[in-house]
């Protein structure tokens, strides 16, 4: 009798290393989760404290009650106030807290070994509660994946990981933020591993997932698990809203890419500007925050994060005209938030000037053919088209407005959307919001590093 010769597959054990880097995965998951609640409740804190209000884009021209005498002119004080704080915090202890923090982490994992210094953590958390309490354009998810990311690196570093592990242990926090921030495991997942570690391999994916996992569900021990937007219902029932869709998801990633352009346009403005007048930088801040009242003056609309804004053009509430002065508002907003020295992310941004668009979009559709579909639908749609248009993170961007309702039914549309997006990005801009701000400096991403590879 013949023996049959068989192939024995040789399976990889699972040793002490790969337990002990789960393990640090798990406990950065929770220190990210802890560290967005934390955050959270502090914005909320200096929110009220600054305006009055929870969340004062949802107030009108209101007073604050703190100081009723001033009236809707305390926005022309609120800025000035908390960057006459925050500036001195990040010029003195931690430069890098400035601006939308997410290129800080690529540039920590790609370039720096994934180090990144202790009091990055602390400080970016005050600075950036303090802008957008004081009424900064800019969103929450930029600061959390630099809080979490630096909490990750602060641990690999205490225990003396190697670079593969300590980077990973970065994109870990970052993940675990973003996933306890908007209540969206799966889009932290993404999010790291298609931004920050920008490279793809099952041990990476797994560790990532364990603590964009624990990170989600320690939030949601305290904040709650309810969806983020409540959709419309939305039924594709005719060939003619797919091509619907696709002309918004072009228009989106054009938009996307404008507002990544605009963005530092105005941070160079001011840039020149500041350092014609030779001020100090930790002032500037303060000294810019004046003309970001005037704008929130025009626009309360645009203090702080804006999510009952956004959440008010998903739900129809708004004219055409005046969700296109939003869109334009918020662009300038965030720009002059981050020109002046503030601290904050362009995530949410990004989805609020998506909203106002789509939401536009689906009013002027909805005028002339009822049938094809809410304008909240086409809302939702803007967002992540914008999203990918600016970030260029098609996949992030489909399972985050997918987490953020819950809903099913708008899937294929958006992944239409979203393609279409990041391939009219890809036409017009060679960078991302976020690639951009490092070529300027000279560093570009896609040029190989001489450290090793992420494990």
């Amino acid at each position: 009798m013949h023996r049959i010769p068989t192939k024995v597959r040789h399976v990889r054990s699972v040793g002490p290393g790969q337990v002990r880097l789960l393990l640090l995965a798990l406990l950065v998951g929770l220190g990210a989760g802890a560290g967005a609640i934390v955050f959270r409740y502090l914005v909320l804190g200096l929110t009220r404290l600054l305006s009055g209000h929870a969340d004062y884009a949802g107030a009108g021209h209101s007073a604050n009650p703190l100081v009723p005498w001033l009236g809707p002119f305390f926005v022309l004080v609120a800025p000035v106030v908390a960057g006459l704080v925050y500036g001195p915090l990040v010029t003195r202890f931690a430069p890098e807290a400035r601006g939308h923090g997410v290129p800080e982490v690529m540039l920590a994992v790609a370039r720096n070994g994934g180090r990144i210094r202790p009091q990055v953590a602390l400080v970016k958390s005050l600075a950036s509660a303090l802008c957008i309490g004081g009424g900064g354009s800019v969103g929450r998810e930029g600061p959390i994946v630099q809080i979490g990311s630096a909490l990750g690196s602060s641990l690999g570093q205490m225990l003396r990981l190697d670079t593969a592990r300590l980077r990973l242990l970065v994109a870990c926090g970052a993940a675990g933020g973003i996933a306890a921030t908007f209540n969206a495991p799966l889009a932290g997942v993404f999010f790291a591993m298609e931004l920050v570690l920008r490279r793809w391999n099952a041990e990476s994916f797994g560790m990532v997932a364990v603590s964009s996992v624990t990170a989600s569900v320690t939030g949601r021990a305290v904040l709650g698990d309810e969806p983020f937007l409540s959709l419309p219902g939305f039924e594709v029932t005719h060939l003619t809203q797919y091509a619907l869709v696709a002309v918004l998801g072009v228009v989106a990633g054009v938009v996307g890419v404008c507002f990544s352009r605009f963005l530092y346009l105005v941070e160079d403005v001011c840039d020149w500007i500041w350092h014609r007048t030779r001020g100090p930088e930790w002032l500037r801040p303060g000294v810019g925050g004046l003309a970001l009242g005037v704008v929130l003056l025009a626009l309360p609309q645009l203090y702080g994060v804006g999510y009952p804004v956004l959440g008010d053009a998903v739900d129809g509430r708004y004219a055409v005209g005046f969700l296109l002065v939003l869109l334009a508002g918020k662009m300038l907003a965030c720009s002059l938030t981050i020109g002046i020295g503030g601290s904050g992310g362009v995530f949410a941004p990004s989805l609020f000037c998506g909203a106002m668009l789509g939401a536009a979009f689906g009013e002027l559709v909805h005028a002339v053919d009822p049938g094809a579909g809410p304008a909240g639908a086409y809302a939702l749609i803007g967002m992540g088209a914008v999203f990918a248009g600016a970030a260029r993170a098609p996949v992030t961007a489909v399972v985050i407005l997918f987490e953020l309702t819950g809903e099913y039914s708008i899937i294929l549309p958006m992944m239409l959307a979203i393609v279409l997006a990041t391939g009219a990005s890809h036409l017009v801009s060679a960078d991302t919001v976020y690639t951009r701000k490092l070529l300027r400096r000279g560093i570009d991403l896609e040029q190989p590093s001489d450290l090793p590879a992420t494990a």
